[in-house]
């Protein structure tokens, strides 16, 4: 039985301040340059007003890119071109700065903290940069098991939580949220599939390094089955995260909740990190007010899971490759919204 009650979060979570959206519409009104002629920009400075509950919004000053690892044994089903246990190499080639994601935060001179929640290596495997929390080595398969006990589940949930916590206390004002993982595209698939009623056929995609058709259909049956075991516990949505998520997902999920309670923003990435905030959403009908989604990953899942959240992708460029780079992609339109509206003169 799980000591974490996660309908505190419907109590803690409060939506951004609707007086200063309400202020920030005022004052753009007043702008030199017509209402309406800044499409988007126009509703992202609004959000980050009332996010930041100031009137006119701050700069983004210290942004920051958080990124849960994790190993998913669903992979040794060749769900995935890459090999089973082999998520430690994409965050090594993270950190030796060589991933696009790598590349783009070092361009933007945002830092970086990668999280090891679930790798299947050993730990002295990882460069030291690495924050390690990790809850076991590797999620189970989730087509005939669960990823998780529930105890690892809830570990993992306040790993997350926890560095929610910390990057909150150290002035961070937004993150990009984003994932490493081999297998992960199957577990996230599987909970939005779950949790929008829908089959398995209808969230699989084919993943950042596409698979071919033999895989596909391989991906597909694992979903399938998964899904035939998480449906009985979509009412416990820690349960949930057990059954066919992963280490990396709790986290990722409990992470996105604290953040929500602490009133920092987040960008989020790809097809992972909409699953986990569908999972939040389930938890605290509010938290989605706190988070935007980056870009079209190209995942059924994501476009399913945004959908059933109401949210719009700020880009679609037919970027498909993880690892937060669609979300830093969107990161400069976000701080350029903050500078427009922050910075453009009133009409005389």
């Amino acid at each position: 039985m799980s000591s974490l009650n996660l309908d505190d979060f419907t109590d803690l979570i409060e939506r951004p301040d609707g007086g200063m959206r309400r202020d920030a519409e005022e004052r753009r009104a007043r702008f030199a340059v017509p209402p309406g002629a800044l499409g988007r920009l126009d509703e992202l400075g609004e959000w980050l007003s009332a996010a930041q509950g100031a009137v006119p919004v701050r700069p983004v000053a210290q942004p920051r890119v958080i990124v849960f690892a994790g190993d998913h044994g669903v992979a040794k089903l060749g769900v995935s071109k890459r090999d089973v246990g082999t998520a430690a190499d994409l965050v090594r080639e993270a950190v030796e700065g060589g991933s696009t994601g790598a590349v783009l935060a070092r361009r933007l001179g945002i830092g970086v903290r990668i999280v090891d929640v679930s790798l299947d290596c050993e730990p002295d495997a990882l460069p030291e940069s690495v924050d390690s929390r990790r809850v076991r080595r590797g999620s189970g398969c989730i087509d005939g098991e669960d990823a998780l006990t529930l105890e690892e589940a809830e570990e993992a949930f306040r790993v997350g939580m926890a560095i929610a916590d910390e990057e909150a206390d150290s002035g961070t004002d937004l993150v990009v949220l984003g994932d490493l993982s081999v297998g992960g595209t199957t577990a996230a698939s599987t909970l939005i599939a779950a949790l929008c009623g829908t089959d398995a056929s209808v969230v699989t995609g084919r993943g950042g390094d596409p698979i071919d058709d033999l895989a596909w259909m391989r991906k597909c049956a694992a979903i399938r089955d998964a899904l035939r075991r998480a449906r009985p516990v979509l009412g416990d949505q820690l349960q949930l995260l057990a059954t066919a998520g992963g280490a990396d997902l709790a986290a990722a999920t409990g992470f996105l909740l604290q953040c929500a309670v602490r009133r920092t923003p987040v960008i989020l990435d790809g097809v992972v990190s909409a699953a986990c905030a569908l999972v939040g959403q389930r938890v605290a009908f509010r938290a989605p007010d706190w988070w935007l989604a980056a870009h079209v990953s190209g995942e059924p899942a994501q476009a399913k899971a945004l959908d059933r959240m109401a949210m719009e992708p700020l880009l679609d460029q037919g970027v498909r490759v993880g690892g937060a780079t669609g979300g830093l992609l969107a990161l400069p339109l976000v701080q350029a919204a903050a500078a427009l509206a922050a910075e453009l003169p009133e009409a005389p």
